[in-house]
């Protein structure tokens, strides 16, 4: 009999590839999300069933949560207030561990960030990074207190096809005669949203050694290269072609100015682009403290930025796709 997995956050960036290697591997999905058209982009996986639910409403959840072998949990949000970051990283995760434990669920999977702490959630600069390391220390408890399987994985920054981290940098580029950038010195080990994607699987199907303390596993999922933050801008220039691969000049900013801009962002329209919250976490690398297992303990061989952004990142440049073929028509 296939095993069952019902993946929160399925539908977005990480949850996406994690619902697809999944699949792959035999595994039937339940996708929860508040609309089905959210998902689109999976239904024609025969081993994903797309439900509409809020994942918040608990009755329902436990309802979801029921006949499923394990569980994994993706959802996050990187902008908000201290009330929404506890209601999604804190109380979503508690609805979470009571579901999994009056339902029989043997595995957990949660996707935390690195930086977080359970053991010492206060101890973080950034409210989201306080909020996530309170969210693992809820899983933790209910780990100790059951016969749950928990995996938390703790990845840097991700970075792949569909991310919004080098596609941002490029388009801004593309936009701006110059980039002003706070935290630019602010260190990175990104991860390739893939091999998160593999952790995941690996995690469920190598399962978590039972001790008389639980059953848990806390792993660090970084890539193999650290980059500061300038430096990230700087390649997502170069791998797009911007101004001849060479970008535009980036300007540091003090702190001081770098909190203006973040403030002018999070009162523009849309998704803000950075916050003073996302400041505030970047006062600590970004990078693998290694005092943890990383994607090596899994049998995973991080994969390279390079490489991997050069290719999906080629969509901007001038000679690519159909604007390439009407250059090289016109003899350009």
């Amino acid at each position: 009999m296939k095993n069952t997995a019902l993946v929160l956050g399925g539908a977005g960036f990480v949850g996406s590839h994690v619902c697809e290697k999944l699949a792959s591997q035999g595994w039937n999905v339940t996708l929860p999300t508040r609309r089905a058209s959210n998902a689109r982009h999976l239904q024609h996986l025969e081993a994903v069933n797309v439900v509409e639910l809020d994942v918040h409403d608990e009755a329902a959840l436990t309802r979801a949560v029921q006949g499923h072998d394990a569980v994994v949990n993706l959802i996050a949000i990187l902008h908000g207030n201290a009330a929404a970051f506890d209601r999604v990283h804190v109380v979503l995760p508690q609805k979470l561990a009571r579901a999994c434990q009056t339902q029989g669920v043997h595995h957990l999977v949660h996707i935390s960030a690195l930086g977080a702490d359970g053991a010492r959630p206060g101890g973080a600069p950034s409210e989201y990074l306080r909020s996530k390391g309170r969210g693992e220390a809820v899983l933790l408890r209910a780990a100790a207190e059951s016969d749950l399987e928990l995996t938390i994985l703790r990845p840097s920054v991700i970075f792949g096809a569909e991310d919004h981290f080098l596609n941002m940098f490029a388009h801004l580029q593309r936009l701006l005669p110059i980039m002003p950038l706070a935290g630019a010195n602010a260190r990175f080990q990104p991860v390739w949203v893939q091999d998160v994607a593999t952790a995941v699987v690996c995690s469920l199907e190598q399962g978590v050694h039972h001790t008389p303390t639980g059953a848990v596993q806390i792993l660090e999922a970084c890539g193999p290269d650290v980059f500061t933050l300038k430096e990230l801008v700087q390649l997502s220039a170069q791998l797009s072609g911007i101004n001849g691969g060479l970008g535009r000049p980036v300007i540091a900013l003090p702190d001081w100015l770098g909190r203006i801009q973040a403030w002018l962002m999070e009162h523009a329209p849309g998704t803000p682009l950075m916050s003073r919250d996302n400041l505030d976490s970047m006062k600590v690398d970004n990078v693998a403290t290694g005092q943890l297992p990383g994607l090596q303990a899994l049998g995973i061989t991080p994969s390279a930025l390079k490489p991997i952004a050069q290719e999906y990142l080629r969509y901007l440049l001038p000679d690519y796709g159909l604007q390439g073929v009407r250059k090289h028509a016109r003899g350009g």
